[in-house]
C-alpha cells in the first residue's frame, strides 16, 4: 500500500473517532426546549398571547357547554383531539415531579416559566373538571367517531361530549391520578405562587376522598374510554395519591394509609417493570422510599423498606441486573416493553431512575441488586443511554425527538401538525376530506411538531417514517413529560450548551514534504476579564486528538458575569475561530454571537459554558455590546 493511502486510511480513522467523540455530546438544553413546544402544540381552548406555537389556534371552545359544564382547556392526548384524563393527569404529575426534583436545572435553564406553564394548562382544567367534591369529569371528546376524521383541532366537527364520575359512576384510578397531580403540582407551584398551590391542594385532598371512598375502574363509568386506555386497577393510583399528598402537606395521615394499605393495595406486593400512566407501583415505591432514604420513616421504617425492595426491583430489572428477571432490551439497547408508543415507557423509566438515582445519592446510599451493589451513578447513566438513543445514538441514526437534530420523523401521526395551518389554509378542511387531502399525503408534515416524542422504533430497532403507522410516528402527552426533569438533569451534568451535530473542523491534505509538525497545544487555562464590560472568560482544553500529524483541542469557555447587576443582549466577536462551535447563538453577521435561546440574561454570578474545537491556538474573544 503507498504511503499517501496509509496517511489517508489514518486520517478517515481520526475523523470517524473524532465523529463519535463529538455525536455522543448531545445538547439536552435545545431538547429540553422543544419538548416544552410541544406541550403548546397539544393545548386546547383559547391560547394565550405568549403562544409560542403558531401554526395552532383556539379550539374546543365550547366544550362542556352542551351539558352545563366549562370543560375548556386541557390537553389533546395525542394525534387525536380527545382529552382523556388518565394519561393527561399522569403527565402533569411527570411534568410537575420534573420541576421538583429537577428545579434548580430547569432553573438555571431559564425554563422554569415554560415548565410551569405547561403544568398549569393541565391543572386550571383540573379545577374547571371538579366542580364539586365528588364529580370529575374524565373526558370530552368520543374517540371512535374523532378517530374517524383527519380534521384540525381548529375545524373539529366531532362531538364534544363530555363524561364525569361521580358516586354512582366512580373511577378511583382517575380521581386518585388527578389528586396525585394537583398535590405534586401545589409543591411545584409553592415557591411561586402560595396561593394557587394551596388552591390545588384544597381539590387534591377532596379528590383523594372521592377516589377512596366510592371504589372503581373509571372505564367502567366511561366506557368509550376503555378501547382506548384500558386500565388495569385503581390500587397503585390510591397509593401514589397518599404518597404525593404526604410529599405536599407533610400531613402523617397520608403516610400511614401508605403504609396500612401496603399489602391490600399491592404497594409491597407487586414488582414491576413498567412504569407507566396504567402502572403507577414503581412511583410509588421510589417516592416512599425517599422517605425512607431521608430517615423520616420512624415507626413505618419496615414497611417502608418494603416498599424499597420493590422500587430497586424495578431499578435493576431496567439496569439488566435483575438476576435474569430485566426488561427486555433491543439490541440497540432500548427498554422495549409495549408495540404501540414503546418510547413513553422509556422516557418514564429514564427519568424514573434519574430521581432514584438522586435520592440514593443524597443519602450516600446504594442500589442492591441481585448481582450485587449499584452505585446511584449507574442509575443516572442508564437514564443517559436511553436519552441519547432517543435523540440519535442509535443503530437508524434518527432522533425520536421531532426537530432535534438533522434526521428526525417527517411524517409524524397528527392532525394537526399533518395539514397546513389554519393561518395559511383559511378553508375548512372537512372530517373525511382530511384522509384524501392529507392523511395520505406522501409529502412530510407542513407542520414541524418540535419536541414531540414518536413512539419509536420496534423491538428489532427498526422505524418506519409513516403517517399511517401510528404505533411508532404518534407522539403522546405521557410519552413527552418525563423528558423535561431528564433533560434539565442531563443537561446540568454535561454542562455544556449549544446546537446539536455541528460539522467537523476543516482537516486538509497536505503532501509528504509539507507536513507540519505536531501542533503546539495552547495554554491549558487562561483566566481573562473583558475590559469593557462586567464578564470573565475561563479558558480551558478538556480533550485533544491527533489527526494526520495535526493536533485538534477541545476547547471549553465559562462566560462568567462578575457584576452585581443582570447582563442582557451580550453580543461577542469570536475571531480565528476554525472549527465547530456549541453553546452560543450565531448572528446574522459573521463571527458574532450571542447567548443561546434558552439563557438570554446572566444573572449576577452566573455562568454560560460554550465549546469549540480546533487546532492551534485559541480562537480570541472579545465582548462587542450588551445591556
Amino acid at each position: 500500500m503507498r504511503k499517501s493511502n496509509v496517511v489517508l486510511l489514518a486520517l478517515l480513522v481520526g475523523i470517524l473517532q473524532l465523529e463519535a467523540t463529538i455525536a455522543t455530546v448531545f445538547n439536552y438544553g435545545e431538547a429540553l426546549d422543544k419538548s416544552l413546544l410541544f406541550f403548546e402544540a397539544q393545548r386546547s381552548g383559547k391560547l394565550p398571547p405568549t403562544q409560542r406555537v403558531t401554526w395552532r389556534a383556539d379550539s374546543g371552545l365550547k366544550d362542556g357547554f352542551s351539558q352545563g359544564v366549562d370543560l375548556v382547556g386541557g390537553y389533546y392526548d395525542a394525534g387525536d383531539h380527545v382529552k382523556f384524563g388518565l394519561p393527561m393527569a399522569f403527565s402533569v404529575t411527570m411534568l410537575a415531579w420534573g420541576a421538583i426534583e429537577f428545579s434548580k436545572e430547569i432553573t438555571e435553564y431559564n425554563q422554569m416559566g415554560n415548565t410551569l406553564w405547561a403544568i398549569r394548562w393541565g391543572t386550571d382544567y383540573f379545577i374547571k373538571a371538579h366542580p364539586q367534591p365528588n364529580v370529575l369529569w374524565g373526558q370530552v371528546g368520543d374517540g371512535a367517531s374523532d378517530h374517524y376524521c383527519w380534521e384540525r383541532a381548529e375545524d373539529m366537527t366531532t362531538p364534544r361530549n363530555g363524561y364525569k364520575l361521580d358516586a354512582n359512576n366512580p373511577g378511583s384510578d382517575l380521581a386518585g391520578e388527578t389528586a396525585a397531580a394537583l398535590a405534586a403540582s401545589a409543591i411545584a407551584f409553592k415557591p411561586y405562587n402560595s396561593s394557587y398551590s394551596n388552591l390545588l391542594l384544597v381539590h387534591a385532598k377532596s379528590l383523594f376522598s372521592f377516589a377512596d371512598n366510592f371504589r372503581g375502574l373509571y372505564d367502567d363509568s366511561i366506557p368509550s374510554a376503555k378501547q382506548f386506555y384500558t386500565s388495569s386497577g385503581y390500587s397503585d393510583e390510591l397509593l401514589w395519591a397518599a404518597a404525593w399528598l404526604y410529599e405536599a402537606t407533610n400531613d402523617v395521615y397520608y403516610l400511614k394509609y401508605a403504609v396500612d394499605n401496603a399489602v391490600y393495595l399491592g404497594g409491597t406486593g407487586w414488582a414491576v417493570k413498567e412504569f407507566s400512566w396504567d402502572n403507577k407501583y414503581a412511583g410509588v415505591q421510589i417516592l416512599l422510599s425517599k422517605v425512607l432514604l431521608e430517615g423520616k420513616g420512624g415507626a413505618f421504617t419496615n414497611t417502608l423498606k418494603q416498599y424499597q425492595a420493590k422500587a430497586d426491583y424495578f431499578a435493576c430489572a431496567c439496569l439488566q441486573k435483575n438476576d435474569g428477571y430485566n426488561v427486555y432490551k433491543t439490541t440497540g439497547g432500548l427498554l422495549y416493553v409495549r408495540e404501540w408508543n414503546n418510547m413513553q415507557y422509556v422516557s418514564s423509566a429514564a427519568f424514573l431512575l434519574a430521581v432514584y438515582s438522586e435520592y440514593l445519592s443524597a443519602a450516600n446510599a446504594k442500589l442492591t441488586c441481585p448481582e450485587g451493589l449499584i452505585q446511584p451513578q449507574e442509575l443516572l447513566n442508564f437514564s443517559k443511554s436511553q436519552a441519547d438513543y432517543i435523540l440519535g445514538n442509535n443503530p437508524k441514526s434518527i432522533s425520536y425527538l421531532v426537530g432535534y437534530g438533522p434526521n428526525y420523523p417527517t411524517h409524524v401521526h397528527h392532525r394537526g401538525a399533518s395539514i397546513t395551518s389554519i393561518h395559511i389554509l383559511h378553508s375548512v378542511v372537512e372530517c373525511v376530506q382530511g384522509f384524501e387531502a392529507w392523511y395520505y399525503n406522501p409529502q412530510g408534515n407542513p407542520n414541524v411538531m418540535y419536541g414531540a416524542l414518536v413512539g419509536g422504533p420496534n423491538q428489532n430497532d427498526d422505524f418506519s417514517n409513516d403517517r399511517s403507522n401510528y404505533e411508532e410516528t404518534e407522539p403522546t402527552l405521557s410519552g413527552n413529560a418525563p423528558l423535561i426533569g431528564l433533560f434539565a438533569k442531563l443537561q446540568s451534568v454535561q454542562g455544556i450548551r449549544g446546537p446539536y451535530h455541528t460539522k467537523l473542523p476543516a482537516v486538509h491534505q497536505t503532501t509528504k514534504s509539507t507536513y507540519p509538525p505536531k501542533a503546539q497545544a495552547p495554554a491549558p487555562a487562561t483566566d481573562t476579564k473583558s475590559s469593557n464590560a462586567p464578564v470573565q472568560f475561563l479558558h480551558s482544553i478538556t480533550s485533544t486528538w491527533t489527526i494526520a500529524q495535526s493536533a485538534y483541542y477541545r476547547h471549553k469557555v465559562i462566560i462568567k458575569n462578575t457584576s452585581q447587576k443582570p447582563i442582557a443582549d451580550l453580543k461577542l466577536l469570536i475571531e480565528k475561530l476554525s472549527g465547530p462551535l456549541w453553546g452560543l447563538s450565531p448572528t446574522n453577521v459573521k463571527n458574532i454571537y450571542e447567548l443561546p435561546l434558552w439563557q438570554k440574561v446572566l444573572n449576577p454570578g452566573a455562568e454560560c459554558i460554550f465549546v469549540y474545537i480546533q487546532g492551534g491556538p485559541q480562537a480570541e474573544l472579545s465582548v462587542l455590546s450588551y445591556h
